[in-house]
């Protein structure tokens, strides 16, 4: 749902001079998408949205493509930085983190999209992915192990 909602919101700023994030919010209704703006607010950070200068005053735009956030290079560092141990059991996987760690994993596994993953849940130093199945938990549970190191 986020990443459609996110999807959408790079359409209509593409096609779009969206100027506040009312008008935003307007066009996502007239699409569909009921959404906060406390939602909209995180979609445009997450997504690293600017204000450019326009005609008549300034629009939401998508950064250059070289300055977009790149999840997975961040997924690889924050596992480095912080990740203890790493484990499995049928669909679940289970990271160990410095105290405090466990919810910046969690955002960026999060942000890495993949069919594998079904949510994830963190405390303050352990991070519990569910998986699809059992496969997808032990492929994760390599992939994690090889990121870290």
């Amino acid at each position: 749902m986020k990443n459609n909602r996110q999807r959408l919101i790079l359409d209509i700023i593409e096609n779009e001079p969206i100027e506040t994030q009312e008008q935003l919010i307007e066009r996502l209704r007239e699409e569909g998408v009921t959404s906060t703006q406390a939602t909209i607010s995180r979609d445009i950070k997450q997504l690293c949205l600017i204000k450019s200068p326009s005609g008549s005053g300034y629009r939401y735009m998508a950064p250059a493509p070289q300055t977009r956030f790149n999840f997975a290079e961040r997924l690889r560092s924050i596992l480095r930085e912080s990740i203890i141990s790493v484990d499995h059991a049928q669909n679940i996987v289970v990271l160990k983190t410095m105290p405090g760690l466990a919810g910046a994993a969690n955002t960026a596994i999060e942000g890495v999209e993949d069919p594998r993953l079904v949510g994830c849940i963190a405390g303050d130093d352990t991070l519990m992915i569910v998986a699809r199945d059992a496969r997808s938990a032990e492929d994760l549970h390599r992939q994690i192990d090889a990121m870290r190191k």
